[in-house]
């Protein structure tokens, strides 16, 4: 009987511990924004163009000389 005393105590603690994580999300804007994250998907990402530097040779380049 006395495990049941225990499990008891540990599980209100457990409880009280996400109830506060729980308010602290909330508070510090945690779940402000639901909608655009999940569309957030739906739209393309920019193609990024590395331009290589005039000065660099390529190695086939230097081979020539």
């Amino acid at each position: 009987m006395e495990i049941m005393y225990v499990m008891l105590l540990v599980s209100l603690f457990l409880a009280v511990i996400f109830f506060i994580s729980f308010i602290w999300a909330n508070k510090s804007g945690q779940y402000d924004d639901d909608v655009t994250p999940g569309m957030r998907i739906l739209y393309d990402d920019e193609e990024v163009v590395e331009e290589k530097p005039n000065n660099e040779k390529t190695k086939k380049e230097e081979w020539k000389k």
